[in-house]
């Protein structure tokens, strides 16, 4: 054989050698699929000039959208669905940066929270984790039930209207008979005071329904144990605890004064005195001004019919007037021990009040 065939032999083994080197390569790196492989090649080499695209969101707004993937849904219907929800740009362009990033197979179903500020690599990480689909709703602290609805319509991200919370709530104990005997309300009684405010983070498929157990449970979890030990101790019902909660809820700034109004108001009711609490009476006005807490006048004090008016009426209010936080609930179980009647806002505007026994004390701490 001679040396210029021996040559070329030896380069079509050392050919066939690479070429086998390259296809367990390919093997390997394609997770045994080497179509994909190439596919995934041809789809990297058609977005290196794109990077641009992939880094362009479809605009600045930032209101968060529900977004919902199927169970079975495939990328391309993904990509259709965020398209029609104006949350992409380019369907093709999305497909292909999923199968580029191996994420086609990894999206998850469930309802997730987008907005057009979001890029197609920001968006395809996000639905493929199941974790990234929540709701984070907050219940404030002296909040009445119309707020809370309120808030709902304004969070935006929840399947159902602030008003069908409303009517929910509304309704009240009448569907839960077992926890208006529990804290000893009426059964025809809302559940104002009992929407525990905190921060809730949500499963985007909840109910209105659902919403009312939630916040409920929390509030029982919250009174359980050795706080609604000492109050049925001192004789009090819940909801009259919760009554009054709502009150110093509205009344105090700092929670550090709970226990303080909170004397101020026991020691009323010891004597039979009038409570005198300004948001009862902006609690009856029920809306009417434009403002469910408006300010008010002291002719409103004679003039405001309502039961709930509590310069007009004696003992506590027919109901809770607002959802009150764990600090204002114990500080209405666990009131500072005082001969406080009357208190009043400093005129530092603070936020602190002025504490007093009498009424002559009282005038001198007017503003």
């Amino acid at each position: 054989m001679s040396k210029a065939i021996r040559i070329l032999v030896l380069l079509f083994i050392l050919f066939l050698i690479a070429g086998g080197l390259l296809a367990v390569g390919i093997f390997v790196l394609s997770d045994g699929n080497p179509v994909r492989w190439v596919q995934t090649e041809l789809i990297r080499l058609s977005l290196s000039g794109r990077q641009e695209d992939l880094a362009r969101s479809v605009g600045s707004d930032t209101t968060d959208l529900r977004f919902t993937i199927d169970v079975g849904d495939a990328p391309r219907t993904v990509a259709e669905k965020l398209y029609e929800q104006n949350l992409i740009l380019d369907k093709d362009l999305f497909v292909d940066y999923l199968r580029l990033e191996g994420l086609d197979t990894q999206i998850e179903a469930g309802t997730y929270f987008l907005n057009q500020t979001q890029t197609i690599p920001q968006i395809a990480h996000i639905i493929i984790d199941s974790r990234n689909s929540s709701i984070t709703f907050r219940v404030g602290e002296g909040t009445r039930i119309e707020e809370v609805a309120e808030a709902i319509d304004a969070n935006g991200l929840f399947g159902f209207s602030g008003q069908s919370f409303l009517e929910v709530a509304r309704i009240g104990f009448a569907e839960l008979p077992e926890y208006a005997a529990i804290f000893g309300a009426p059964s025809d009684a809302s559940l104002e005071g009992y929407l525990l405010p905190d921060t809730y983070v949500l499963p985007p498929s909840i109910t209105a329904i659902e919403l009312r157990d939630v916040l409920l449970e929390a509030f029982v979890a919250t009174i359980q144990g050795q706080l609604i030990n000492d109050i049925q101790a001192q004789g009090w019902s819940v909801h009259d605890i919760v009554k009054l909660a709502s009150i110093v809820e509205r009344e105090a700034v700092w929670d550090e004064e709970n226990p303080t109004i909170a004397s101020v108001y026991r020691n009323r009711l010891d004597i039979g005195m009038t409570l005198d609490a300004d948001p009862t009476v902006q609690y009856g006005l029920q809306g009417t001004r434009g403002s469910w807490w408006p300010q008010i006048t002291q002719a409103d004090y004679r003039n405001v019919q309502s039961p709930y008016n509590l310069y007009l009426n004696l003992g506590l209010p027919p109901g809770p007037i607002a959802n009150p936080g764990r600090a204002a609930i114990e500080g209405a179980v666990y009131p500072d021990e005082t001969d406080y009647y009357y208190f009043q806002a400093r005129c530092d505007g603070s936020g602190y009040h002025n504490f007093s026994q009498t009424y002559e004390q009282h005038l001198q701490n007017s503003c």
